[in-house]
């Protein structure tokens, strides 16, 4: 455990005013900017409580053991701050720069850490210690009824790469979306939180609890799990690479399902469905293939429009020219899958997973279902879905649902975006050569320009 000792006296902390401490902060700018009459911010053992310290210049801030509670740190930049044992309980810390920040031994119960920067932090256990009132004994520093770690706090999208969170606790934690490349989370509690979405490459989580964590779309590669708890987890949607599972302990995780778990075979089950399709649901059967690993499976030319293929593994599968009407392919692995000239007319990709997909031709635009229960027009949603280095040439996306969609290095030649919702969507490399734009909303979007178009 990392230990730190200081002559505070005893479970006292020094009280100022927003004023005041704007004045020390405006002093603190001016020493980051190497400019006269700068003098470096030192609060360790402040009472800061409820101060607006929001977009501020706090790199290098020495706040050891401050009480911080429900503090606005949104958008300011605390990379190599010392924050030792202070108490974050409840902060607004949206958009702030953490990297390199001493975190060790924090509370941060409760705090919203939602799009920060988090690189190379140490968020370690670490206790504070302080020599008693009259030199005697040293004791650790103790903030009331807190909590250490970060339970129940939200940390959606933050990158936290190569973040120390060793023998810390984040139970009931909102992490979607988070980066994790490489984090360490040795002995850490993570039970029961959200890590849909996460990048978990090369992250060790050694001994760690991951029990009831739900683990939709998150990516594990090189990932290091040994005598890891996974009971009770829920694995489902989540796509491996290199992972060795048998050193975990899996208990009643919730794992995809394998071909020769079905009562029926594959092909029995197409058929089914096809003539579900063609008699409007009077003959056959449906096809639920939710959570089914059917990697590498030859599709090829199959009718699945309106099937259930939600959270299914279809890595590397060729389904050229394949109908998938009104399907859901939520949460589906389709990285590598060939889906040339494919039929996705009103189908449902939420963070589907797409990375270096042949979609060339494919048509994702909407379908009119007037004539159907519910009626009007059925818009192809790919809302969170990655799309990374796949091809998409001659693609038709027309009035489609892309937010937050990933087209980083993909080629998106002549692709038709008409009328498409693209807000916050991610064009960083993209290859957007005779792409139609036209009416479509891409604000917030990342390496898109439309001028060059």
């Amino acid at each position: 455990m990392n230990t730190n000792k200081a002559n505070f006296p005893e479970n006292t902390w020094t009280k100022i005013s927003q004023q005041e401490l704007d004045q020390i902060l405006d002093s603190h700018a001016a020493f980051v900017n190497n400019e006269r009459g700068g003098e470096r911010a030192k609060l360790g053992m402040y009472d800061l409580s409820y101060l607006d310290m929001s977009d501020r210049q706090l790199s290098r801030v020495d706040m050891v053991g401050a009480l911080l509670c429900y503090c606005d740190f949104q958008g300011a930049d605390l990379s190599d701050s010392n924050l030792f044992a202070a108490d974050l309980r409840f902060a607004t810390m949206q958009a702030a720069n953490l990297d390199r920040a001493d975190l060790r031994g924090t509370c941060m119960a409760g705090a919203n850490l939602s799009d920060v920067s988090m690189i190379d932090g140490d968020l370690r256990d670490g206790v504070l210690l302080k020599t008693g009132q009259f030199g005697g004994d040293i004791m650790p520093v103790n903030h009331d009824d807190a909590n250490a770690g970060l339970e129940k706090a939200v940390i959606r999208r933050a990158n936290m790469t190569n973040v120390k969170v060793s023998d810390s606790v984040i139970v009931q934690t909102d992490m979607t979306d988070c980066n994790l490349r490489n984090a360490k989370f040795i002995r850490t509690n993570l039970s029961l939180s959200n890590l849909t979405g996460c990048n978990l490459e090369g992250a060790d989580f050694t001994d760690a609890v991951l029990s009831g964590v739900i683990f939709h779309g998150a990516i594990f590669s090189n990932t290091i799990l040994t005598n890891a708890d996974l009971s009770g987890a829920d694995l489902i949607g989540a796509m491996f690479d290199n992972v060795d599972l048998t050193q975990a302990k899996l208990g009643d995780a919730k794992l995809p399902k394998s071909l020769s778990q079905l009562d029926l075979s594959l092909q029995e089950i197409l058929i089914n469905h096809r003539n579900w399709v063609k008699s409007n649901g009077k003959e056959g059967k449906r096809a639920t293939l939710s959570s089914m690993d059917l990697a590498n499976v030859d599709l090829t030319g199959a009718n699945l429009s309106a099937a259930d293929l939600s959270y299914c593994i279809l890595k590397g599968a060729k389904m050229q020219k394949t109908e998938f009407l009104m399907a859901d392919l939520s949460f589906a692995d389709l990285r590598g899958a060939v889906m040339a000239r494919a039929d996705l007319r009103g189908a449902k990709f939420k963070r589907a997973n797409m990375s270096n997909a042949n979609l060339v031709g494919a048509i994702f635009s909407e379908v009119n279902v007037s004539n159907r229960a519910g009626g009007g027009e059925w818009r192809t949603s790919l809302d969170h879905a990655v799309l990374r280095g796949a091809l998409l040439n001659g693609a038709v996306l027309k009035n489609a649902d892309l937010e937050y969609v990933d087209f980083s290095k993909a080629d998106l030649r002549d692709a038709n975006f008409f009328g498409s919702v693209l807000r916050d969507s991610n064009f960083t490399d993209a290859d957007t050569r005779g792409a139609n734009f036209e009416n479509t909303d891409t604000r917030g979007c990342i390496g898109l320009n439309l001028d060059d178009e």
